[in-house]
């Protein structure tokens, strides 16, 4: 190894080893990742090209490469700052839509064409059209994981860091008590626990006993989920509360009301980071959430080493698609290039737009 490269590895071994030992991540394959780094780096630079890196990046790839990193709003805002030539989206498909919308001039590379979504893919935007038809008035509130036909049909877009927030603010910007909330199932559920509306699921087939929504506050959801979140259950809250006396258990948003009820957090991946780094010293803490994340907090913080619990049997089969040979074939080949059309791109453009400036 040259000298780059041998500093590379030399981090990493630092970074990473008390996440994966060298019985999980053997000290060639070590060698070759740091390779594989020096060789994207030098790239960007070349190609005068910005890496954003979703929280649920495996952490070698998530430590080495990104020039920024967070969940989907921390990164929604990056792109829309960066001055790049190129954008690599380290995360999954809606996400570097996302960052397109935001800089139509500028080219937009997803590594791996298989990161999807299954929430993403839980809804269309024929199903947001028929919506608006059923319940004239009401503004749209769309989850950022959606793609952008739906976003472009759709008032205002939100994270789950400031869902609830975005649900207020539109509540009081188009004059209503309710809003039609996509199309998560279980976060529109958990929206309505906290915010003390009522939760209503339209079905096509069967719109009987639709709600007084103008009169009582409502929240028209949709029947999508995502498939790692909701394999989430209240014996697994029971069963770490058994094994780990004390333990804080932290649940994504995603998760079904019944496990965000007995979890003692809810937030985002950035409110799950931020809890950790506060609190990690003093206590067990489990994540309810991707278990890459809780991977990439123990790089970051080793200190929290024993207080950190992960249920890494739950990881997403889209996300871990992406790997640093598809990165830098990315940039190498200019591959993947994520493409919307204009029309759709300025008329999803207002909704993210509001979603920036709602913070």
């Amino acid at each position: 190894m040259d000298h780059q490269t041998t500093k590379i590895y030399e981090e990493l071994k630092t970074k990473i080893r008390g996440v994966l030992p060298e019985s999980l991540l053997p000290d060639f394959e070590l060698q070759a990742k740091a390779s594989l780094v020096k060789e994207i780096r030098e790239l960007k630079k070349q190609k005068n090209a910005v890496i954003l890196g979703h929280n649920y990046m495996e952490p070698v790839l998530f430590y080495t490469v990104p020039d920024f990193r967070g969940d989907s709003l921390a990164l929604s805002k990056r792109a829309a700052e960066t001055n790049a030539d190129i954008i690599v989206f380290c995360g999954v498909g809606f996400m570097a839509e996302t960052a397109k919308i935001l800089n139509p001039t500028k080219k937009v590379l997803i590594p791996s064409q298989k990161a999807g979504c299954s929430l993403a893919e839980g809804i269309k935007a024929e199903d947001v059209r028929w919506l608006k038809k059923q319940f004239p008035g009401l503004p749209v509130v769309t989850y950022i994981n959606t793609y952008a036909d739906v976003k472009a049909e759709t008032d205002v877009v939100c994270t789950s860091g400031n869902a609830v927030k975005v649900v207020e603010w539109a509540c009081k910007e188009f004059g209503t008590k309710s809003v039609i909330f996509l199309p998560d199932k279980y976060m529109a559920e958990n929206i309505a626990n906290e915010t003390n509306r009522k939760i209503y699921f339209p079905n096509k087939n069967n719109l009987t006993d639709t709600p007084n929504y103008k009169n009582v506050p409502t929240i028209i959801g949709w029947n999508a989920r995502c498939y790692v979140h909701e394999q989430y259950t209240v014996d697994h809250v029971k069963d770490l509360r058994s094994s780990f006396p004390g333990v804080e258990i932290l649940a994504h948003p995603e998760c079904p009301p019944d496990v965000v009820k007995v979890s003692d957090f809810s937030g985002s991946t950035s409110n799950m980071v931020e809890y950790v780094e506060k609190h990690g010293l003093n206590k067990k803490i489990a994540l309810l959430t991707e278990c890459s994340m809780a991977d990439n907090i123990l790089a970051n913080h080793p200190e929290v080493n024993n207080n950190l619990i992960r249920m890494c049997n739950l990881r997403c089969k889209y996300m871990n698609t992406i790997t640093l040979e598809q990165t830098r074939d990315a940039l190498l080949h200019e591959q993947y290039e994520v493409n919307v059309s204009e029309d759709i791109r300025k008329r999803a453009l207002l909704s993210v737009t509001r979603m920036l400036q709602i913070g």
